[in-house]
């Protein structure tokens, strides 16, 4: 980087928390994917308007900006792609207002999402979005990727909590959008453009988020199954029968095992699939709720159903269910993660092509996730032949894929599209949706400097 220009940035932001030293630069190369990126400073802002001062010096001299959080992202959404700046939120971490009369609260993006929810919690509020990486990712983060967790089965995703946000432009401008107010059909929707938007359209710098009233009670279920189909089958059943349970995830054999085996949280390894059921709500109708979902349980043909009562028994099945990933990576170095989703009446033959794809190519693939609303997580995962697998594990996810598109599902549900996923938004969008797309990206970032590269190929290069 220029010397000169360097220097501008390191006088925005004050030379403490500006950095071009190689080995904090490694740092901030990486997220959850296996890409690495090299930025060429990374500088810690501290103010909506250092935020807006360092954008628009970028813009006018043609820096990229890549924002980040907590660098968690599954899909390369937070790589710097193109060099440049990384915009590294950390400083904005002050959870601003909790208003217990209106049901919002006012937060920055740095926050980290349990905090949050255990600050909200303490004064009987409720926060639903929980991603697996909660313990560690931010709200920004969750916000650029519209992230979703096991309660968006009952709940929904992140969009549907964030009420309005101050938001940086490329330019430097600086938007509020949405309000605090239950209601506000004041011009377009400018909230739900930003969310999602992975950090490519503005930087978020504060948001207001609605709140629910704490739930009084819940209770944990589990049922394991001789087959995934079952499994499936069931889950579409207690939906079908207007049961919504907080949370419906479910495990295959695979995911089971490989959880025992690194845990040892005595889970039923003689099983080919598991769901973990969580019901909540008033006290008085748990226990009515909780003998519906065990009746289809039995009914579709469980092995086991068991009922966690106590917060230990389910604050350690819970821990088995976020355990899967890490359980996973201990199998193989090579792994592709994906979440793809499909209407939850289609998750039995969902299941069934996953199988075939894994049979034709002779790898494993291992599937978990939010079954109650079809968000599945499938691991493409290497066999014995390691590295050499890589050439056969593209060619299932491209063929997940196009069985995904098939069944009226998408390649994405929550981890977002970022780098990893662009080649094949194509599958999704068509022509006109995607020039559009690109339209909106061209008349807020004319320069293309912040986050460039990410979510939309090139017209020539798209699916």
């Amino acid at each position: 980087m220029d010397k000169n220009l360097e220097k501008q940035f390191r006088a925005i932001v004050g030379a403490d928390h500006f950095t071009d030293v190689q080995e904090d630069l490694l740092c901030y190369a990486f997220d959850a994917t296996r890409e690495q990126y090299l930025p060429e400073a990374v500088l810690f802002p501290g103010s909506v308007q250092e935020v807006s001062a360092v954008l628009r010096l970028a813009n006018a001299r043609g820096v990229p900006v890549v924002p980040r959080g907590a660098g968690s992202g599954f899909t390369g959404g937070s790589l710097p792609l193109k060099g440049g700046l990384v915009m590294a939120m950390n400083r904005f971490d002050r959870i601003r207002l909790i208003d217990t009369d209106n049901l919002v609260a006012e937060v920055e993006p740095a926050v980290v999402t349990a905090k949050f929810q255990a600050a909200v919690e303490t004064v009987g509020l409720f926060y639903p979005p929980d991603p697996a990486s909660y313990t560690f990712s931010t709200l920004g983060g969750n916000i650029a990727e519209n992230a979703g967790g096991m309660r968006a089965v009952k709940y929904g995703v992140t969009k549907d909590y964030v009420r309005g946000l101050e938001v940086v432009l490329p330019s430097g401008e600086i938007v509020h959008t949405g309000s605090a107010c239950a209601k506000d059909v004041v011009g377009y929707d400018l909230t739900t453009l930003f969310v999602g938007s992975e950090g490519t359209l503005g930087v978020v710098t504060k948001a207001i988020l609605r709140l629910l009233p704490l739930p009084e009670a819940k209770q944990t279920l589990s049922a394991s199954f001789s087959d995934m189909g079952a499994a499936a089958r069931t889950v579409s059943e207690i939906i079908g029968r207007g049961i919504v349970p907080a949370t419906l995830e479910f495990l295959d054999g695979a995911s089971l095992g490989a959880v025992e085996k690194h845990f040892g949280l005595g889970l039923p390894t003689d099983a080919e699939a598991f769901l973990l059921i969580e019901v909540d709500g008033d006290q008085a109708g748990l226990d009515r709720s909780l003998n519906r979902v065990r009746s289809v349980c039995e009914k579709n043909g469980a092995l086991e159903v068991k009922v966690a009562r106590q917060k230990a028994e389910q604050d350690e099945l819970w821990r088995a269910r976020r355990a899967v990933s890490p359980a996973l990576r201990a199998i193989s170095h090579y792994r592709m993660n994906e979440d793809i989703v499909v209407p939850r009446s289609k998750i039995p033959e969902m299941i069934e092509r996953i199988q075939q794809t894994a049979e034709k190519y002779g790898i494993p693939i291992i599937s978990f996730g939010h079954a109650g609303d079809g968000n599945i997580h499938v691991n493409v995962m290497a066999g014995p032949a390691g590295e050499a697998d890589l050439p056969k594990m593209k060619k299932a996810v491209v063929e997940i894929f196009e069985a995904t598109v098939a069944l009226a599902g998408r390649i994405s549900g929550e981890h977002g599209i970022g780098l990893a996923k662009q080649p094949y938004i194509g599958m999704n969008l068509d022509a006109p949706t995607l020039a559009l797309c690109r339209l909106l990206k061209k008349t807020l970032d004319p320069n293309n400097i912040l986050n460039p590269g990410k979510m939309f190929p090139s017209v020539r290069e798209a699916h």
